[in-house]
């Protein structure tokens, strides 16, 4: 999957939150200054090209939606990581949180429990 920066990430957020919109209607969720309308469309583009977005047109104006759910976003993201970071050791790097204490023994019990179950919240 391929990464995306934080204001793309932001925009898909919205998307995801939202559904499907025009690139107008990205503009409220913004304070001012707001971003101009062709920033948002030119990073719009680029999230489609990316393979994140994809859009029905009405004449010349388009709605975009999304193709990437937002769970899908976040295992891929995860996968990266781990991939790159923890030469591609789910172990390694859940044993890395539990050394930083980040994951307590109790919930480190309790991740085992639900994975047993096959109800793993993850």
């Amino acid at each position: 999957m391929k990464r995306l920066t934080a204001k793309e990430e932001e925009i898909m957020g919205f998307f995801w939150k939202e559904g499907p919109m025009f690139v107008k209607q990205l503009l409220p969720f913004y304070s001012e200054p707001r971003p101009h309308f062709n920033t948002l469309s030119t990073i719009v583009r680029g999230l489609e090209e990316k393979g994140f977005l994809a859009h029905k047109a009405y004449g010349n104006t388009y709605e975009y939606y999304p193709v990437i759910s937002e769970d899908e976003f976040k295992k891929g993201t995860l996968r990266a990581v781990i991939d790159k970071y923890f030469n591609k050791s789910v172990l390694g790097a859940v044993s890395s949180l539990v050394e930083e204490e980040e994951i307590s023994i109790d919930e480190l019990n309790d991740l085992i429990r639900q994975v047993k179950k096959g109800k793993s919240s993850i």
